[in-house]
């Protein structure tokens, strides 16, 4: 069983038609070159939301390469003719609309029944005062494989405020390992957005994005530790009363949260076991079907393990295990399992709006034949595609801030190149990752992310720039060496 999306259908390139204004390989470069420059100032000057910027740039881009208007939309006599607009934007979204779906619902019952806080405890128990720091780093790390990054900072600021409370020590120090391990799980491991649209946009199994996410984010967030290590212990930041006091209310607000949907916390801790089983069961089973298909004939047992397997099929067993063992079994009623999970869609809208629009611009950027001009000009250039990628993903994530737009962006920019390259699922997976952390290079004050870190934690602008951004370097940087060390040997 195939555990990645089918490739849209893409009608074959264009360069000439009624609207076309431009013809030739310098003409599509062209077209494509304006096409990205008219992104960035929709999205940066005119503060354009990405999905209309994207979307429209999609159909300026194509008119401009010489698609016709019936190529575009469709028509409306032939109502099974598929347009690049619809393929681009169905196909991408019929891969991870449920996927982060699922993986949103997941992260919700584990934030809201207590599980990173009874994680985090356990972790400062296990390795103390001296190395609360690490202890913080992991469970940024563990908690945030199935927590969105603003999400998992609300949860898990009171506990960094507490620890640089208690031990009157800059927050910095606390506060910088954890943002590194929920930004390398939101940059490299589904089901995290980023990630998923990726491997969607270039067909690759999310198991072999798994296991590269872990080959190259395990060692990227080593390097980001000791980054924050030694900014924490150069650059002082006090915990102020604002944030002592906000992080009263958050405290209060998670418990109100608690206490609606039937949880009782306080008297019933939740077990880490079963915190880590549930993250865990889905990776694993993932992992499983997508060696299976390499080590196994095939047979009927195969066919079992790669049904569980199915990205669809595991992320659902562990919602529903979330359900029972964090839910169900501690008296939450079904009201309140249904509540927490439906209000934890409501975010995802805009996400999943952005990523069809950037499946969008990937057709029409191959239906036009600009992707593949593209691909011809780098190839000239003699630069390896993996570092290719993550040139473009850094320099359109600094640009305008978005790392979903760089990602969905860089992704149908490289895919030709990718497509006639007969690369293997394990090197695809690489690129990804490369893409990934180009996503992630220098968040400054164009990045919502930068003013979350600056105002959850109460470091200054500036202060914010050396500890913050320049973690988000290394963090990029480091992910870019090890994608790029184990391009060479796989």
């Amino acid at each position: 069983m195939p555990l990645t999306a089918a490739p849209a259908p893409v009608p074959p390139p264009h360069t000439g038609g009624l609207l076309a204004i431009i013809d030739g390989t310098a003409g599509l470069l062209t077209v494509a070159a304006l096409g990205i420059a008219l992104l960035l100032f929709l999205i940066i000057k005119a503060r354009l939301q990405p999905f209309v910027a994207l979307l429209g740039v999609s159909i300026a881009v194509g008119l401009a390469a010489g698609l016709s208007v019936t190529e575009l939309f469709g028509t409306v006599q032939k109502s099974d003719a598929v347009s690049l607009i619809e393929s681009g934007m169905g196909g991408i979204l019929g891969h991870i609309a449920i996927i982060i779906g699922l993986g949103t619902m997941l992260g919700a019952i584990l934030e809201v029944s207590g599980g990173a806080e009874a994680l985090s405890a356990r972790l400062l128990g296990l390795f103390g005062e001296k190395r609360a720091p690490l202890a913080m780093g992991l469970t940024g790390l563990i908690f945030g494989i199935p927590v969105f990054f603003d999400v998992g900072i609300f949860v898990l600021a009171p506990i960094v405020y507490a620890a640089a409370k208690r031990s009157g020590k800059s927050i910095v120090l606390y506060a910088m390992p954890m943002l590194a391990g929920l930004s390398m799980t939101h940059a490299f491991l589904p089901p995290h957005p980023g990630p998923v649209a990726a491997a969607g946009l270039l067909h690759v199994d999310l198991g072999w994005v798994i296991l590269m996410g872990i080959l190259v984010g395990v060692p990227s967030v080593l390097a980001a530790w000791a980054y924050a290590a030694w900014i924490g212990n150069r650059l002082f930041v006090p915990v102020p009363q604002d944030m002592l006091e906000a992080a009263e209310e958050a405290r209060e607000a998670v418990a109100a949260e608690q206490r609606a949907a039937g949880a009782t916390p306080a008297e019933r801790p939740v077990p880490v076991s079963t915190v880590l089983a549930i993250i865990g069961t889905p990776l694993v089973l993932i992992l499983c079907a997508t060696f299976s298909s390499i080590a196994l004939d095939p047979s009927t047992g195969r066919s079992v393990i790669e049904f569980f397997g199915h990205p669809f099929v595991a992320l659902t067993i562990a919602l529903l295990l979330a359900y029972y063992l964090l839910g169900i079994r501690r008296g939450w009623s079904r009201k309140s399992l249904e509540t927490v999970s439906t209000a934890s869609l409501k975010p995802i809208g805009n996400i999943l709006l952005v990523v069809g629009a950037g499946g969008v611009f990937g057709a029409v950027l191959k239906g036009s034949g600009v992707a593949q001009a593209l691909a011809d000009a780098f190839d000239s250039a003699g630069l390896p595609v993996i570092l290719l990628a993550w040139l473009i993903s850094v320099v359109l994530r600094v640009a305008q801030g978005s790392a979903t737009v760089a990602i969905v962006t860089t992704a149908g920019i490289v895919s030709p190149m990718l497509t006639e390259g007969h690369y293997s699922q394990a090197h695809l997976a690489l690129v990804i990752m490369a893409i990934s952390a180009g996503s992630i290079f220098a968040s400054h004050v164009n990045d919502g992310g930068f003013w979350m870190v600056a105002k959850y934690f109460g470091i200054s602008e500036r202060d914010t720039l050396k500890s913050w951004t320049v973690l988000e370097s290394v963090l990029s940087v480091a992910g870019f060496v090890v994608a790029g060390l184990l391009s060479l040997v796989i």
